[in-house]
């Protein structure tokens, strides 16, 4: 079991747990956002890559991100995932051609451009040291991705394909099943 306090990730999803700290939201989006990407992973044979598409139709509600946090301070990682599944799908994560629903989406300014972070509902893979068929794990209920899009220029992020998150003496902390990180190169925005 590895653990990764992510400083980036509690950037992207500071406003999930609330406090001063908070930037507004995305108020209203005309169309959806469309991001590809080609993610990464050491595998037992090698490196491992796959395309990655990140499609945002909008982003979450101030309603909805205070459930979300409410459940999340309640509950951890389990009564997370039971807040996300009563949301409605506001796009979804692609990779290798399976889709997977995002339920949470948030866009934070940085000083380099933005910091997008999307949740799912479920997990997308269960990537482990027994691959081809690693098994699920209890816990491991959610997926996210962690986009860091600069101002111009290609970005780059984390997907965590299956994950807990809590909250540990205030910062968010994410758990990945996997041993490796999912890293995510060349993201950009499509046209």
């Amino acid at each position: 079991m590895k653990r990764n306090a992510r400083s980036i990730i509690l950037a992207g999803v500071v406003a999930l747990i609330g406090g001063d700290v908070v930037i507004s939201t995305v108020r209203a989006q005309a169309a959806a956002e469309t991001y590809s990407a080609t993610a990464s992973v050491k595998g037992p044979q090698g490196m491992v890559t796959a395309p990655l598409v990140v499609v945002i139709e909008r982003y979450t509600t101030d309603a909805e991100r205070s459930k979300a946090a409410e459940a999340l301070k309640a509950g951890g990682t389990s009564a997370l995932r039971q807040a996300l599944e009563k949301m409605p799908a506001i796009g979804h994560i692609d990779v290798g051609g399976r889709q997977t629903p995002i339920k949470y989406a948030y866009a934070r300014p940085v000083s380099s451009g933005r910091l997008v972070t999307v949740i799912a509902d479920r997990p997308i893979a269960y990537l482990g040291e027994k691959l081809p068929n690693p098994k699920p794990k209890a816990g491991y209920d959610l997926a996210f991705a962690m986009l860091n899009l600069p101002a111009s220029g290609k970005g780059s992020g984390e997907l965590g394909p299956a994950a807990k998150i809590k909250i540990e003496g205030g910062a968010l902390v994410t758990e990945d099943y996997g041993a490796e990180v999912v890293a995510l190169k060349d993201i950009e925005k499509k046209k």
